[in-house]
């Protein structure tokens, strides 16, 4: 099919026609082509990540990854777990009790490794998934592990101890927890923690809803 028809009349006139069907069909190839390169940013299936993990203060270089939908769906289920608990959240000194936030990351842990295990060994193989689990990991074992082991132990013997003395009937939990020897040591360091964990979350949050 000719693009462009042309003929001589009986009087040597050039007459030349159109066919309009090729023409549209350029027409709509230049269009989604100009699409595709205008938005390609935008689209879920070029979407790339930049996961800095010097930033979070884990170990390794930043990488990038270009989650799928399953990639999104396991990057939802830690979102939750970090956002409708104490740890993916900012801390508040004055008022939340340092108990239960450590319970709250201890419950974390744990639910985090089970949410790893139950990804499918098929789906490990995946590049990207596997760089998600590692951060994952990297979180637990290198954001939360070595707080936990230092302080939780030592900090829980003590408080309880605390509650029972007659003098501290009367005080709030926030009261007790302050006087404890190395108070200040400790809430620094919490403060750091919490700081990974909340970039942890905003990242997992990028990934499960697809921000920019």
């Amino acid at each position: 099919m000719d693009l462009v028809n042309a003929t001589i009349d009986s009087n040597y006139f050039l007459q030349l026609s159109l066919n309009l069907i090729p023409v549209i069909v350029i027409v709509i190839i230049g269009m989604a082509c100009w699409f595709i390169v205008r938005y390609s940013k935008q689209l879920v299936f070029w979407r790339k990540f930049t996961i800095d993990r010097a930033e979070l203060g884990l170990s390794g270089p930043t990488i990038i990854i270009k989650p799928n939908i399953e990639d999104q769906q396991i990057a939802y289920k830690l979102w939750v777990e970090l956002s409708t608990r104490k740890i993916g959240l900012p801390i508040d000194y004055d008022h939340d009790v340092i108990v239960e936030l450590y319970n709250s990351w201890y419950e974390f842990f744990k639910l985090t490794r089970e949410l790893i295990k139950d990804i499918p060994v098929t789906k490990i193989k995946d590049k990207d998934t596997q760089a998600i689990v590692n951060l994952s990991i990297d979180i637990l074992n290198e954001g939360l592990r070595p707080h936990l082991t230092k302080w939780q132990a030592r900090f829980r013997k003590w408080y309880d101890v605390q509650l029972e003395l007659p003098d501290n009937i009367k005080k709030s939990p926030q009261e007790i927890q302050s006087s404890y020897d190395d108070y200040q040591q400790m809430i620094e360091e919490i403060r750091l923690v919490n700081k990974k964990l909340i970039k942890y979350r905003n990242l997992l949050e990028r990934m499960a809803f697809e921000k920019k």
